[in-house]
């Protein structure tokens, strides 16, 4: 995974600086380049000796998103030309955290081992932004095992108050 982290830090960071403007708008049409590009067929089309970059931006330009400013086309054309279009969900994972980056948002990532609604969600992210000094993009993963409660991570700091966790450290103590 570094490798292809190394090789789309680059491609994310270029494509940044040239749409910084829009970067917003930029992130949308990335997204959906990411999903066609991760798409198996595709995959295997690109890697077909025969066949020609023009041929594979023609497939990606049918079934991509429709009206990709030019800078998404150059962009494209680049990634394919550089037999690269296979490292674009990664590019489009590292440029979201350069736009979180630009305005001040970290990812939060919140397991939990039942669903939160929305009006909860709201008010867990309140105290998450007081308590992690930052204004968070939270998204909720579903993780049974926990038991109760909820992990939360944001960057490299983890607040971890489930029934799990506090099971845990019970045993550890009892065996102490």
């Amino acid at each position: 995974m570094a490798e292809i982290a190394t090789i789309a830090r680059p491609y994310a960071e270029a494509l940044f600086k040239v749409v910084k403007a829009q970067a917003e708008q930029a992130a949308e049409w990335l997204d959906a380049l990411a999903v066609v590009a991760a798409d198996p067929g595709l995959q295997q089309f690109a890697h077909y000796p025969k066949v020609s970059h023009q041929q594979i931006l023609e497939l990606i330009g049918h079934v991509g998103p429709k009206n990709l400013p030019p800078a998404g086309l150059n962009f494209v054309r680049t990634l394919v030309e550089n037999g690269r279009l296979a490292v674009l969900p990664e590019i489009a994972l590292q440029f979201h955290a350069l736009v979180d980056a630009q305005s001040g948002v970290r990812k939060a990532l919140v397991h939990s081992a039942f669903p939160i609604e929305a009006p909860a969600l709201a008010e867990l992210t309140k105290v998450f932004e007081k308590r992690f000094g930052r204004k968070l993009n939270v998204q909720v993963a579903l993780q049974p095992e926990l038991i109760g409660g909820i992990r939360v991570v944001v960057g490299d700091e983890v607040l971890d108050t489930s029934v799990k966790a506090r099971l845990e450290q019970m045993k550890v103590a009892l065996t102490a």
